[in-house]
C-alpha cells in the first residue's frame, strides 16, 4: 500500500494553506457534518463508530465508540473534551493535526459531541503550545463564523459551543480527570475512579475526554463508512496510526500508515534507516511510559495494539523514539527519569517517592558513587510504585525503567565496575 492511499488524516499535512476554512470546505470539509446533521441520530452515529473499529489514540487505546456509549441516556448535560495537552515525550503527532489541518479535529468534534448530545465542548491544548492556541482559536472562531458552531448548527436544531483552554504545562493534566479537575479551576490532579468521567466527570455531569487524533478520524469515517475504516489495518487494530518519530534515522516526522503493518517495513520504506555512521539499537515504541525493545525485537514487531503487547511492550502514544547504537541506556533512563519526577504531582506516594528515588538512584550511578546493591534497590523502588497510584504517571516512569534494566543491565553494571568512567557521556549525548 503506497502512502498516498492511506491519507485519512495526514492528507493537509505540510501545506501553508491547510489550517484555513476555504482551503477545508473546498476539499469537502464540514460535508460530514452536513450529512451527520441532516440524516442520522446520535446513536447511529455511536453506533457507526463503534463499528469502525476506531480506538483511543491517545495511548490507551480503548474502543471510542464503546466509551461513548457509556454516557446514560438520560442524562440532563454532557460535556465533550478534546485531550490536545500532548505532553508525552516523543509524541508530536497533535500538533501537526491542529497546525496544518485544525478544522478536521473541530469539524470531529462536532460531530462526536452530537453523538454524545453535548452541547458544551472544550479544546484543551498544552499551555507551551501557543502558536496553536492561536491558530485553533482562529479556526473556531471561523467555524462559529461560517454556522457550524453556535445556536441552531446549520439549521439542524443542534446547538453546540467550543471553547479552547489553555493549560497550564503540566504533563499530569493529560490524564483525563486531571484535565477535568483543570478546567473546573482545581488542581489538576487526577481523581480515583469509579466515578468515570462518562458518568461523572465536569461539574459532576456525564464528560467524554477523547484524544485530538481519535476525533480527527470521526469525519472520515462518517463520509466514508465503517467498512471502509476497517479496510485499514487489523481486526482488532483498524484504521490508520500517526506515528511520530524522533532519533537519528533519514526521515524525522510523523508518519501515517495503516496499523499491523511491518515495522520493518516501516523503518526501510519511510525512515530510511538509520543515519549514516549510526546503527539501530532500540527503540520506545509508543511514546517515554512504554517499555524500551532491542532492534532484533522491533525488526520482529507489526505495529498494532496486539502484537506489540505481546512483543511486550505498547502501542501508546506512537512516539517512537529511535536510539542508535552510540547512545548510553544509563544516561537516557537519567532523562526519563528526571521528566517523571519533575511532573508528578505529588498526590500519591508511591509516585512522589518513587520517582524521587529512581531519579537519584540512576544520577548516582552517573556520578561514578554506585555500588552493586543499587541495581536491586531500583527494581524494589519500582515494585513499590507500579498499580498503587491514582493514575498512570508512577507505571509509566516503572515500565521504562524496568525495561531498561532487563534489556541494557551490562550497561548499568559497568558504572558501577572500575572499568566505568563516571559521568563521561557518549558521542551521541554530546550531540557528534
Amino acid at each position: 500500500m503506497s502512502r498516498e492511499e492511506c491519507k485519512i488524516l495526514s492528507a493537509r499535512f505540510g501545506r501553508p494553506d491547510g489550517h484555513r476554512l476555504k482551503v477545508y470546505e473546498a476539499e469537502g470539509g464540514y460535508q460530514a457534518l452536513r450529512q451527520v446533521l441532516g440524516e442520522r441520530q446520535p446513536d447511529e452515529v455511536i453506533e457507526a463508530v463503534k463499528e469502525s473499529g476506531l480506538r483511543g489514540r491517545g495511548g490507551a487505546g480503548f474502543p471510542t465508540g464503546v466509551k461513548w456509549g457509556f454516557v446514560p441516556k438520560d442524562a440532563d448535560q454532557v460535556y465533550f473534551f478534546v485531550n490536545a495537552d500532548e505532553s508525552e515525550p516523543g509524541t508530536f503527532k497533535d500538533r501537526y493535526l491542529m497546525d496544518y489541518d485544525p478544522h478536521q479535529m473541530i469539524e470531529g468534534t462536532i460531530i462526536s459531541s452530537y453523538a454524545v448530545r453535548a452541547n458544551l465542548a472544550f479544546i484543551y491544548i498544552r499551555g507551551e503550545f501557543g502558536w496553536l492556541i492561536d491558530r485553533v482559536q482562529k479556526a473556531v472562531d471561523e467555524a462559529y463564523a461560517a454556522g457550524y458552531l453556535g445556536k441552531d448548527i446549520l439549521g439542524r436544531g443542534y446547538d453546540l459551543d467550543m471553547i479552547v483552554h489553555k493549560g497550564a504545562g503540566a504533563y499530569i493534566c493529560g490524564e483525563e480527570t486531571g484535565l477535568i479537575n483543570s478546567v473546573t479551576g482545581t488542581k489538576g490532579q487526577p481523581s480515583i475512579k469509579p466515578p468515570f468521567p462518562a458518568v461523572s466527570g465536569f461539574l459532576g455531569k456525564p464528560t467524554i475526554v477523547n484524544n485530538v487524533e481519535t476525533v480527527a478520524a470521526v469525519p472520515w469515517i462518517m463520509i466514508h463508512g465503517a467498512e471502509a475504516y476497517r479496510a485499514h489495518g487489523t481486526e482488532k487494530s483498524a484504521g490508520t496510526k500517526l506515528w511520530s518519530v524522533s532519533g537519528p534515522v533519514k526521515n524525522q516526522g510523523v508518519f501515517e500508515v495503516p496499523l499491523g503493518i511491518p515495522f520493518a517495513d516501516f523503518y526501510r520504506d519511510h525512515l530510511g534507516g538509520m543515519r549514516d555512521g549510526e546503527e539501530f539499537k532500540a527503540c520506545i515504541v509508543g511514546g517515554s511510559s512504554v517499555p524500551v525493545l532491542t532492534a532484533d525485537e522491533m525488526m520482529g514487531c507489526n505495529l498494532d495494539y496486539e502484537s506489540l503487547q505481546e512483543a511486550g511492550t505498547m502501542l501508546g502514544s506512537g512516539g517512537m523514539i529511535m536510539i542508535p547504537k552510540s547512545a548510553d541506556m544509563v544516561e537516557l533512563i537519567k532523562v526519563l527519569m528526571h521528566f517523571y519526577w519533575d511532573e508528578s504531582c505529588g498526590q500519591c506516594t508511591p509516585c512522589r517517592e518513587g520517582t524521587g528515588w529512581l531519579h537519584r538512584l540512576i544520577g548516582k550511578l552517573l556520578k561514578g558513587e554506585g555500588v552493586p546493591d543499587d541495581l536491586d534497590l531500583l527494581d524494589k523502588v519500582c515494585e513499590g510504585m507500579g498499580g498503587l497510584t491514582i493514575c498512570p504517571l508512577a507505571d509509566a516512569a516503572v515500565m521504562p525503567m524496568q525495561s531498561f534494566l532487563q534489556r541494557f543491565r551490562a550497561e548499568f553494571e559497568a558504572r558501577i565496575h572500575e572499568t566505568a568512567t563516571p559521568g563521561s557521556p557518549s558521542r551521541w549525548a554530546r550531540g557528534e
